[in-house]
């Protein structure tokens, strides 16, 4: 039995399509050899969804979800959700992702920001110099443009 694959008509209605789409389509990989980044890839994009489901929820400190949270407790939360485990706190999640440079970041990396005291707060970065996060006391998890240069990205592998 022969299975035929339409790629060139499923890519020719797509139009301009993302790498990321070429690589995966329905979970599946269709470009040999480039599973372990597209499988980095969409796991990091499914917790920016589940990061950007959660809009809204208050910021409380400590807390790791489902209805409230603090900075690192949204990014666990999230990868947690997207089926990888991350430490507790922003400095811990530093420790334990791959650094990369602002030139590489891609939607779904964690920003951290930093000061001469260490990583003091952490989000997920959205694109277009956004990233949805739990600010402060006070407010909720929303999605904000980056206001600082002194920050980091990491990718969750």
């Amino acid at each position: 039995m022969t299975v035929r694959m339409h790629t060139p008509n499923l890519l020719a209605r797509a139009g301009t399509v993302t790498a990321l789409t070429l690589v995966t389509l329905g979970g599946t990989t269709v470009a040999p050899g480039v599973g372990g980044n597209a499988e980095a890839a969409s796991l990091s994009v499914h917790a920016l969804r589940v990061a950007a489901s959660k809009r809204g929820a208050p910021y409380q400190y400590g807390a790791q979800g489902p209805h409230a949270f603090d900075c690192s407790g949204l990014t666990l939360y999230s990868f947690k959700r997207a089926g990888r485990a991350l430490p507790r706190t922003a400095a811990a999640q530093y420790g334990r992702t791959r650094h990369i440079p602002a030139t590489l970041r891609r939607r779904g990396d964690l920003v951290f920001f930093h000061s001469g005291r260490g990583i003091y707060h952490v989000g997920i970065y959205a694109g277009r110099g956004q990233m949805w996060h739990a600010p402060k006391a006070g407010s909720v998890v929303r999605l904000e443009r980056i206001w600082s240069r002194t920050v980091t990205y990491g990718r969750v592998g």
